[in-house]
């Protein structure tokens, strides 16, 4: 029996470091360090919208503990350096953060949504065809299972930017690592991983069971 990733699209979760702006002081003005002055000078990212074409193969992405980020804007070098910090960090836009095929979060341009930290959810449609966007949004997303997107994420600790891991403060998901592993390795719009080990085909049979007994199949 063939299973893939499609039958399962389990929320992952995170919420965004907390910005506090400094308040007037007295007395002489603070020196900007170069960098700070950089900064500031930057543009901010213009506004822009993701499209179906911008989901690609969850493997193609660059791997980090488990989960894959890019950058739709071409800052991927930012992206890793947030997915990778141990204290924390906001990441930039444009970033993708992903760990099953079928859910995903972008890091819209600064506005977008305050509630979310400006991330945007996703829950995608995959075939070997492409990906189909089924829902999009900010605070109000719920996935195929009943589950507010933002309501789960709000719950990682604020220096981890809406991302969730294990140690960021939010709720368990009900999938091991082997099964997340098995998802991964079965995204449809990848190239075929041969001979999946036994335990991921294990776990991939154990999931099409329970969506079986969900759907009263």
């Amino acid at each position: 029996m063939t299973v893939t990733a499609r039958f399962l699209r389990p929320v992952f979760v995170c919420l965004g470091a907390m910005i506090v702006a400094a308040c007037g002081q007295s007395g002489p003005a603070p020196v900007e360090t170069p960098v700070e002055a950089a900064a500031a000078e930057a543009p901010a990212p213009a506004p822009f919208e993701p499209t179906e074409a911008d989901f690609k193969c969850i493997r193609d992405m660059h791997p980090v503990r488990g989960f894959f980020v890019d950058n739709l804007l071409g800052n991927l070098d930012g992206t890793i350096a947030a997915a990778e910090s141990e204290t924390g960090s906001v990441y930039p836009a444009g970033s993708v953060v992903q760990l099953v095929p079928g859910e995903v979060m972008v890091k819209r341009e600064a506005g977008f949504n305050a509630a979310t930290r400006d991330w945007e959810f996703f829950e995608l449609d995959v075939t070997a065809a492409g990906a189909t966007i089924r829902v999009r949004g900010a605070d109000d997303v719920v996935n195929q299972f009943g589950g507010n997107c933002l309501a789960c994420h709000e719950k990682a600790k604020p220096e981890f930017d809406l991302i969730c891991e294990q140690t960021h403060g939010c709720d368990p998901i009900p999938l091991t690592p082997v099964m997340v592993k098995a998802i991964q390795n079965t995204d449809p719009r990848c190239p075929p991983v041969d001979n999946l080990p036994p335990e991921q085909l294990e776990a991939l049979a154990m999931l099409q069971a329970f969506r079986d007994a969900a759907s009263g199949n």
